[in-house]
């Protein structure tokens, strides 16, 4: 497998290629987001998770095909920086977690609750409300009939740990309660963890470190 899932701001974006699905990673931005651009094999309909920054970049990535949606995995300004330009240019429908979607200042068409669906053509998407990054993000989980589970986690787990909680020691045990349970428990080893930032992962490189997580409070 060619994919590597690094990248970097300026750089080409990486596709990894599924049976059904081709995903492709772009970093943007000052914070070095990555967003990620889903594209049903079948049908050709495209969605993108995170219009975070440089909307030009974006809109090149996504081509003249155009994009049928775009999910914010949650309320934080670097993760929808370029979601209002992004919007205007191809008519895309908004997806974000309910609890999140009045902080986001393009309007939400869509709001998202835990185990929703969303389409990508033939595809779906299977969404997790994973609470204390923030109020209402969202991880995505992408079960591949033809191989392991993908799962989109925004800020709410990198390599490493979960997301920032800004020392609300509630707010952690909140996330990492989720994540154990909507994430590490019902999915294999094998799952592939895409984040908002940096590298990629898989539940099974992290699993272990949960305990020393819980311990250490961050």
């Amino acid at each position: 497998m060619s994919y590597t899932g690094r990248v970097t701001v300026g750089g080409p974006a990486d596709a990894h290629e599924l049976g059904k699905l081709i995903i492709s990673k772009v970093a943007v931005g000052p914070m070095e987001n990555n967003a990620y651009l889903l594209r049903c094999r079948e049908t050709g309909e495209q969605l993108l998770i995170d219009a975070a920054a440089e909307p030009a970049t974006l809109l090149a990535l996504i081509g003249d095909d155009g994009i049928a949606g775009v999910v914010t995995t949650h309320r934080h300004g670097d993760h929808w920086q370029a979601l209002d330009a992004v919007v205007r240019a191809t008519g895309a429908r908004t997806y974000a977690g309910r609890h999140d979607a009045d902080g986001i200042p393009v309007p939400t068409d869509v709001p998202v609750d835990d185990g929703d669906e969303i389409p990508v053509g033939t595809c779906r998407l299977t969404a997790r409300h994973l609470v204390g990054h923030t109020p209402g993000s969202i991880a995505l989980v992408y079960d591949d009939p033809e191989g392991h589970p993908h799962v989109f986690t925004g800020d709410c787990l990198f390599p490493g740990g979960v997301g920032n909680t800004r020392g609300d020691h509630a707010a952690f045990t909140r996330l990492l309660d989720d994540v154990e349970a909507k994430l590490f428990g019902p999915l294999p080893d094998e799952a592939w963890v895409y984040p908002g930032h940096g590298d990629d992962t898989t539940l099974g490189a992290e699993r272990p470190g949960i305990p020393a997580w819980r311990e250490r409070g961050w």
